[in-house]
């Protein structure tokens, strides 16, 4: 999938440490995708990091190459995951 990341995406990925593994396998193969406000996505999978689960959730804008707006890791697992 074609895609690129705003300049707020690209800082969060610093900031958090997100391994960017991670982050390509999601976008390639997510394990979920659900229907966000204003045309985006998440696309969303768990993860294991360090030994703890975690879900990465990636939105991702409608336009063609798809935009990453932002991403982050959660441990409400539940909250999210559909």
């Amino acid at each position: 999938m074609e895609y690129y990341f705003s300049e707020h995406a690209k800082q969060e990925i610093e900031r958090r440490f997100i391994p960017l593994e991670h982050i390509e396998s999601t976008l390639n193969t997510p394990q979920q995708i659900t229907e966000e406000r204003e045309q985006r996505q998440c696309y969303q999978s768990l993860v294991t990091i360090n030994n703890k689960p975690f879900l990465l959730r990636i939105i991702v804008n409608h336009e063609s190459p798809k935009k990453v707006i932002t991403l982050y890791l959660t441990t409400k697992i539940k909250k999210y995951w559909r």
